[in-house]
């Protein structure tokens, strides 16, 4: 993938102020950059939720790829009552959603108004040699990679299906994905693949390429999901990085909940929500060869398994049927061994 498209759609979408519930600016502006993609069908659901459809209309796509639009941010109190707040940090008019320990938080770091929302006083994008600094990476820089990866696929001769979903309100308990799942706009054996940033763990590292997300502290995701995003990676030579990544939760756990196939892709990210190791607010940041790979595995994983998810059971099953059968004199060789030990 050409990093001067990539970086086109970093610049416009990180350059985008949002917070939980406050993403109109965000979708207003991922419509304008699929506003020239013919082959994309672009819609909001009942919530807000935007949903894309790419590709020929006689196909039903297989592979969903799905962002959240918020970030953590102070956002207005509404006129009516919600749930106890009592625990909840004020800045003036604002009250904060999301993530943060209360320890970030009391240094009363500035922040910027955004009219009914406000967020960290933070440089909106930066790109300084390979790294990509933001005020808000996660998540709006999965919703770039799906950006540009409809951007990129519409100008090819793309003759497959797929999805994508930009979802609201991830942060404050996957509100706008909760709401998608209920109203499911896919088929039903349609395969769920949150595009995320997440903190490296579990021997992962930044630079080193997507990490496939087998699971997060929540649940564990699809087998063939995963082990095709694995084999798309190996036979498209993309460097892919395989974890757990238990340190948060992602929309895959959300979207498993209602019965829907699911699977994780992450980019590495540090300074996860805005907050450092000394204990103060900053930029999160990524690599910009690591979304690029990003994108290159999704188109992978299209042109692969056009029909989603592959049944590796059979082929597993074959390999160690295989493994067995070679084996088989030394097998012979000790059977009477054991039949005396009868």
């Amino acid at each position: 993938m050409d990093s001067s498209e990539i970086t086109i759609v970093l610049e416009s979408i990180l350059n985008t102020p949002t917070a939980p519930f406050h993403e109109y600016h965000v979708i207003g502006v991922i419509e304008s950059l699929l506003e020239s993609c013919h082959s994309a069908r672009v819609e909001r659901d009942s919530f807000g939720n935007l949903i894309v459809i790419v590709g020929p209309d006689n196909k039903d796509p297989k592979w969903i790829f799905g962002s959240h639009m918020d970030h953590p941010g102070f956002v207005e109190l509404p006129d009516s009552e919600c749930e106890d707040l009592s625990r909840s940090k004020f800045r003036d008019k604002f009250v904060f959603l999301g993530g943060v320990p209360d320890s970030y938080l009391d240094e009363n770091f500035p922040i910027k108004e955004f009219g009914r929302f406000a967020m960290w006083d933070l440089p909106p994008m930066q790109i300084i040699e390979d790294d990509v600094r933001s005020r808000a990476c996660d998540d709006l820089v999965g919703c770039s990679a799906i950006v540009s990866l409809i951007r990129h696929l519409d100008n090819t001769e793309n003759d497959e299906s797929f999805g994508a979903v930009f979802t609201r309100s991830e942060e404050v308990g996957f509100i706008g994905a909760t709401k998608l799942a209920k109203e499911w706009p896919f088929k039903s054996d349609s395969c769920f693949v949150s595009i995320e940033t997440s903190v490296p763990v579990n021997g992962t590292a930044m630079g080193e390429g997507p990490i496939c997300r087998v699971g997060d502290r929540i649940t564990i995701f699809d087998r063939d999901a995963t082990e095709s995003i694995l084999i798309a990676g190996e036979n498209h030579e993309i460097p892919v990085q395989r974890a757990l990544l238990d340190g948060g939760a992602c929309e895959a756990s959300a979207m498993s909940a209602f019965g829907i196939r699911s699977a994780g892709i992450s980019v590495p990210l540090g300074n996860y929500h805005n907050c450092t190791k000394g204990g103060t607010i900053d930029f999160e940041y990524v690599k910009l060869k690591d979304v690029e790979r990003l994108v290159d595995l999704m188109i992978a994983m299209i042109k692969e398994f056009p029909n989603g998810p592959a049944h590796y059971s059979d082929i597993k099953h074959n390999k160690f049927i295989s493994r067995v059968n070679s084996m088989e004199p030394f097998i012979e060789n000790t059977t009477t061994l054991f039949s005396k030990a009868k």
